[in-house]
């Protein structure tokens, strides 16, 4: 894959799953900004995917 691929899959993630993420939203309320972030990195399926395609670049 090239990079600009790689950068098309990763906006396509975002902004498919993570615009509007019910689950960010909440932990962003309860937990803070913070955890919310760490949550959606470490936790998250779509987290793991974007961790992924970081990874080819």
């Amino acid at each position: 894959m090239t990079r600009n691929e790689v950068l098309a899959e990763v906006e396509t993630l975002l902004t498919t799953y993570c615009n509007g993420c019910f689950l960010k939203k909440h932990h962003r309320q309860e937990k803070g900004k913070r955890h919310a972030h760490r949550f959606c990195i470490k936790e998250c399926t779509v987290g793991e995917k974007i961790k992924n395609c970081g990874q080819k670049l």
